[in-house]
């Protein structure tokens, strides 16, 4: 869903993104917020925002192959071998890498004109006719080189996008919907070549701190994480965000398990019930109502305070905790806590200020429900999918 007015501290976050990636273009950054890219252009003029120029990522060119080093070095021993055991001697060092059998075949390729190809064959081993078809498909094999080839540079240009965290399924599904007929097992047989791949999962940090005292609420989820419709079931957590000099801030969420739309969340340099007490506002904001909706929890403190059950209360929510200790009960509000950090900090240990973890999390947060791609939705975004189960709804809703 797109906001038609958008409060003071979303376009002030949104021009301090657009300052903060001079790689990027307004069309991108608007892209990744959900929002028109003429006004973002407007808030960044009224702003009177500047950055420094920035360099594109340049696209690596590939080292030669092992083969064609293997290949050059050995054309220069095969002028000074004459008899079969100098051409054995020169084959085995010829056939050191990559496939055996396709090292067999450029060997007699190489050197047919010298030794001819009867000789070699019967010395390596092969059958002529599977030389001359190797050979015969060679066009073949260029074609489809050069297919990978562009293939690679459109799966660079995605993975790139994503910040470098997309992998094999998510690519995959980014593809297909451009347009592009291709199969997972190709892409990543083409990734591997290119060195590319996605971002994995990272431990976690322990932030919830029970109260034995407090009073508990029921589990009405019961490690069942579906829901058959949006606004009616939804799963809360804080995560830590580490930055230098050992601080931390501190990030609340509340994730809607129809859709995994985050539907609303704070950031703080503190855990206090305010910060809960936030996330739970900005989610009731969002959907304009949660009443009747299941809100399910860890035993965290802030969590069994009376300031949250009473906002519950007047939100007409029902609270729902899991077991205390045990973080299944809560499995998918640590996934997506998981999917923030390994994303955000790839592989870094923390971020270098305050800012730069509130900007990174404000994008990536916007990014998760407009863009990112999910494989319990089909590969599509929490908003892409809300937008067709109500297309399906309306459809599927008796006539008047």
């Amino acid at each position: 869903m797109v906001m038609k007015n958008y409060p003071p501290q979303f376009k002030a976050d949104a021009v301090a993104l657009y300052e903060s990636r001079p790689e990027a273009t307004i069309r991108q950054v608007a892209a990744d917020l959900g929002i028109n890219p003429e006004t973002l252009r407007n808030w960044v003029r009224a702003a009177g925002a500047s950055r420094p120029r920035g360099r594109r990522a340049e696209t690596p060119t590939e080292p030669p192959t092992p083969l064609e080093a293997e290949n050059a070095a050995l054309r220069k021993k095969v002028r000074e071998l004459e008899e079969e055991r100098e051409i054995l001697c020169k084959a085995a060092k010829y056939f050191g890498r990559g496939d055996a059998l396709v090292n067999r075949f450029q060997f007699v390729a190489d050197h047919q004109r010298r030794y001819g190809v009867k000789r070699l064959c019967t010395i390596l081993g092969i059958a002529r006719s599977s030389f001359y078809y190797w050979r015969a498909t060679a066009a073949d094999r260029a074609t489809r080189q050069a297919a990978d080839a562009r293939l690679a540079v459109r799966i660079r240009t995605v993975h790139r996008e994503s910040d470098g965290t997309y992998g094999v399924p998510r690519i995959t599904a980014e593809l297909r919907e451009t347009g592009e007929r291709v199969n997972h097992k190709r892409i990543a047989r083409v990734m591997r070549g290119i060195g590319l791949e996605g971002v994995r999962l990272r431990r976690r940090h322990r932030t919830m701190i029970a109260d034995p005292a407090a009073a508990k609420a029921p589990d009405l989820i019961g490690r069942d994480f579906t829901a058959r419709e949006p606004n009616t079931k939804y799963v809360g957590d804080i995560t830590y965000l580490p930055v230098d000099g050992g601080k931390f801030l501190y990030l609340a969420t509340v994730i809607d398990l129809a859709s995994r739309r985050l539907a609303g969340w704070a950031i703080a340099d503190h855990m206090r019930t305010e910060l809960v007490l936030d996330a739970l506002a900005a989610a009731e904001r969002t959907r304009g109502s949660l009443a009747g909706a299941v809100m399910h929890t860890d035993h965290g403190a802030q969590y069994t305070s009376r300031a949250f059950a009473d906002a519950c209360r007047q939100a007409g929510v029902r609270p729902s905790m899991s077991t205390v200790g045990s973080s299944a009960d809560n499995a998918l509000a640590e996934s997506f806590n998981a999917a923030f950090k390994r994303e955000t900090l790839q592989g870094r240990k923390q971020w270098s200020s305050e800012r730069e973890a509130r900007l990174d999390a404000f994008r990536w947060l916007h990014r998760h429900n407009i863009r990112r791609r999910h494989s319990r939705l089909g590969h599509r975004s929490p908003i892409a999918y809300e937008a067709a189960s109500r297309t399906t709804t309306t459809t599927l809703a008796p006539a008047a």
